[in-house]
C-alpha cells in the first residue's frame, strides 16, 4: 500500500524517502511504495530484456532506440517511474549526465501490482498523456495480459490486448515479433 505524504511535496521530501522504496511525486503529493513482488520484477525484465535486445543494441531487430529499467521521468512538476521506458535515439541522442530524465519518453510500460494498479491507470496514464507519450504498455503479470495504448488527440486508444501464448507484434516494438510466453516465464514450483 501507497504511504502518501498530506500537504505540498518537493523533490527534496523524494529525495528523502526511505531507501528500499519507490516515491513518485505526482500533482504536489509525495507517494512511496514498496519494491514490486518477484513476479512483477520478473516480468518487467525479461520484457527489458527482450527489448533491448533488439531495439537498444540492435540484434535481431532495428536498434535506434535507449531502452531503461525504472528512469526517474521528471514531466512538469510530476517526478514518475514507469517500470520500463523507451526513447527513440533521435528524440534523446544522448543519456542524461544524472539520474533524472527530462525529455518526455516515447513509450512507457506500467507493470501492474495489486498496490499501485488504481494508481498507475487513473493517476499516471493521463499524465503521459499530458505530456505527449506516444504509447503506453499495461502488463498485468497475474492475469499474463498486455493492453498496448496509443496516443491519439491527447486520449489513450486501445490499439490491442494480448496474454497467455500469444506472439504478438505490437506497437512501436512491431518490428519483432515477442512470444508472451518468454515474458511471462514459467511458473514458479509449489512451495513443499
Amino acid at each position: 500500500m501507497a504511504a502518501r505524504a498530506r500537504g505540498r511535496a518537493t523533490y527534496e521530501d523524494l529525495l528523502m524517502a526511505p531507501r528500499g522504496l519507490v516515491a513518485e511525486l505526482i500533482d504536489g503529493e509525495l507517494y512511496t511504495w514498496p519494491r514490486p513482488s518477484g513476479r512483477h520484477v520478473r516480468v518487467s525484465s525479461r520484457l527489458g530484456a527482450v527489448l533491448t535486445n533488439a531495439f537498444d543494441f540492435g540484434n535481431g531487430g532495428p536498434g535506434g532506440w535507449w531502452i531503461l529499467d525504472e528512469p526517474e521521468l521528471h514531466l512538469g512538476a510530476n517526478v514518475m517511474v514507469p517500470d520500463i521506458a523507451g526513447w527513440r535515439r533521435e528524440h534523446m541522442p544522448a543519456m542524461p549526465d544524472d539520474h533524472r530524465f527530462r525529455i518526455t519518453p516515447d513509450w512507457v510500460c506500467e507493470i501492474l501490482s495489486p498496490s499501485t494498479t488504481q494508481f498507475d491507470l487513473r493517476r499516471k496514464l493521463p499524465i503521459y498523456a499530458d505530456h505527449g507519450v506516444p504509447y503506453t504498455w499495461v502488463i498485468d503479470p497475474l492475469s499474463r495480459t498486455l493492453q498496448v495504448f496509443t496516443l491519439e488527440s491527447e486520449h489513450w486508444l486501445l490499439a490491442g490486448v494480448y496474454g497467455g501464448e500469444d506472439k504478438i507484434r505490437a506497437v512501436p516494438f512491431d518490428a519483432i515479433e515477442i512470444d508472451l510466453t518468454s515474458i511471462w516465464g514459467p511458473d514458479s514450483p509449489p512451495a513443499p
